[in-house]
């Protein structure tokens, strides 16, 4: 039985999944975090937070590499740690600090610094021909303005270092760039209390469908577990709203992104994860939209489990303590499973009072799993995967259906809404991903200034806007 350390994690399904996997695998592990209330206000009903499950609970400014380092070693000294994991994307480099510092197994912290900051993934791709976006990282209003007339509208948007789609859009012109920026300059701090880098990364719309690459690198080596289909509605911003794993692909097709994704892991130097990589199945070939160090999010690692009988968060466990996980594909009786999620439209807004339909979605015998947000919930359109009402996962025996039984029981279920109270706080909308300042109850600061000077690489030009045809598809790992 091995003893892990656990740095934070996020407080939705994966912090119910990595505890299970803990448990299951016999193993038990510490819990250290900045803000005990961060999970306790998000505690599920049924039960107290699976993270209380861990042997101790103890408070540290995660936050402070300074701070954390030295605390994790004395920690080690009286407790005796085999690995270190978290699920939170914001604390990722900081379990590869303690990792390495503890002398126990884990990804480069280089590796995973450059996976969870968006730009330095963009830099590190280009450089070694993993073909994606062209794209500008900008630190200014007026290299914003430049590098969007080099790299043409419409183009994306992004914040270099926020999860679950936050602030990602799509903008059609100037007036819409400054907007966008703007709305980022006045989000300063994240739902961790971690200071973001004030700089935007403008990015090329790529066009096609998405899919996501799960993979789990151990001993030098990566193995493609499978792939997974994702739908994005939402515009202009980009909200996930269904899965469905395997995704319905080509053979080649499929080859394609999954040697694309291999190259990206490489090109990053990633090795002891387990990596949700995000590919574009553009026009032109595969482009990655983005890596994360960390199985994925939004139940996809249930689909997963559930056709193929691998459990991603168990892998992860696994990597972490320096192990090979088994990966071989076990008959589960499954051939497709989807989640779809209920997604605030346009003009929803107020109090949640209830779902007209639910008693017949429940009774439907294609439902696998249903998970309904609470009355009083407070709703709002949505921007990113934040806004989640809830979702349906069903699973096909015979073929790729369970998209199209998730879909329609979705449609079954209708918001039933009352005037939100002006006076009302913000809802429970961090779920696994990350939350606004304001919902984490961190006082927002005052709009951070963007200067050059205050940010990695900078000076931004037309011709230094890496190309979109960086590489042809099917880049061998």
């Amino acid at each position: 039985m091995a003893h892990l350390l656990v740095i934070e994690s996020w407080v939705g399904s994966m912090s119910r999944l990595l505890p299970r996997a803990l448990g299951e695998g016999g193993h038990r592990f510490t819990f250290l975090t900045r803000d005990l209330h961060h999970y306790l206000r998000a505690a599920p009903v049924d039960g107290p937070h699976p993270l209380l499950a861990a042997e101790n609970v103890l408070t540290v400014d995660t936050n402070d590499a300074a701070v954390l380092l030295p605390y994790a070693e004395r920690l080690h000294g009286l407790l005796g740690f085999d690995g270190v994991l978290s699920s939170c994307d914001y604390y990722l480099p900081q379990v590869a600090r303690v990792a390495r510092r503890l002398g126990l197994p884990g990804a480069a912290p280089e590796a995973v610094e450059a996976a969870c900051r968006k730009d330095l993934t963009r830099r590190k791709l280009a450089e070694a021909g993993v073909p994606g976006p062209a794209y500008a990282l900008c630190t200014d209003r007026e290299q914003a303005r430049a590098a969007a007339r080099a790299i043409g509208y419409p183009l994306v948007v992004k914040p270099v270092d926020l999860c679950a789609g936050m602030f990602v859009r799509e903008v059609v012109d100037e007036a819409e760039l400054l907007v966008a920026i703007r709305a980022l300059d006045a989000f300063p701090v994240n739902a961790r209390g971690q200071r973001r880098e004030p700089a935007v990364l403008l990015e090329e719309l790529l066009t096609g469908p998405e899919v996501s690459v799960e993979t789990v690198s151990a001993g030098g080596a990566a193995h493609v577990v499978g792939i997974t289909d994702k739908s994005v509605a939402g515009a202009p911003a980009f909200v996930e709203t269904g899965h469905m794993f395997p995704a319905a692909l080509e053979p080649a097709e499929g080859a394609a992104a999954a040697d694309t994704a291999l190259a990206a892991l490489a090109a990053l130097g990633l090795d002891q994860v387990v990596a949700h990589t995000e590919i574009k199945l553009t026009p032109n070939g595969p482009r990655v939209v983005e890596v994360n160090p960390r199985p994925a999010g939004n139940r996809i690692t249930e689909l997963v489990r559930r056709v193929t009988g691998v459990d991603l968060a168990a892998a992860a466990v696994d990597v972490a303590l320096g192990r090979r996980p088994d990966l071989a594909v076990h008959p589960t009786g499954v051939t497709s499973a989807a989640i779809a999620f209920l997604v605030p439209e346009g003009g929803q807004a107020g109090l949640l009072d209830g779902f007209d339909g639910e008693e017949a979605v429940r009774r439907d015998p294609a439902v696998v799993e249903l998970a309904l947000a609470g009355a009083g919930r407070e709703v709002r359109p949505a921007t990113s995967n934040n806004e989640y009402l809830g979702h349906v996962m069903t699973a096909d025996s015979v073929g790729a259906g369970a998209r199209g039984a998730a879909e329609r029981l979705l449609a079954g279920l209708t918001p039933r809404l009352t005037a939100a109270d002006a006076e009302h706080a913000l809802g429970d909308a961090d779920a696994d991903a990350g939350a606004s300042a304001t919902a984490a109850g961190i006082a927002p600061s005052a709009p951070a200034e963007i200067a050059p000077a205050e940010i990695a690489p900078a000076e931004i030009a037309p011709a230094e806007i890496a190309p979109a045809e960086a590489a042809p598809a099917g880049v061998p790992a």
